[in-house]
């Protein structure tokens, strides 16, 4: 049996240095996905330092990015890469989006990353209160 799946992309266009900051974050976000959860949220706070929160639209401008340069980071299976690799380039662009782990409210309960900003989560298609926070860096 086939299974027919649409993956998130972005059409955005991206100058050399923006593509190159994006494919940096997508690569070191790979690196970090595959640490515990307790090391992933010590290195973000640490890389976090004392910069201002992105903006929403700073936050979902770093997700096109990240989409645009990463099809692995387009895929459904993908959210820990995809929000990490936001996070950072936010940081890289001297901003911080708030990173989260949790799950849905209701079944079925399966674990998600995603990005906030402004108190709103960043192109997930869901309601802020969709999800129960289990691991928040902001």
């Amino acid at each position: 049996m086939s299974e027919y799946v649409v993956l998130q992309r972005s059409d955005v266009r991206l100058s050399l240095g923006q593509r190159w900051a994006a494919r940096c974050a997508v690569g070191l976000a790979r690196l970090l996905a595959r640490r515990s959860p307790e090391r992933i949220r010590a290195t973000l706070r640490r890389l976090r330092g004392t910069v201002r929160p992105a903006t929403y639209p700073e936050a979902k401008a770093a997700r096109d990015a990240v989409l645009a340069v990463s099809l692995r980071c387009a895929g459904l299976e993908a959210c820990l890469q995809r929000s990490l690799a936001v996070a950072l380039l936010c940081r890289m662009r001297g901003t911080w989006a708030t990173w989260c782990v949790g799950v849905p409210r209701r079944p079925p309960f399966a674990g998600h990353a995603w990005v906030e900003a402004e108190g709103r989560l960043v192109e997930e298609g869901v309601d802020y209160d969709y999800f129960s926070r289990l691991i928040t860096v902001d």
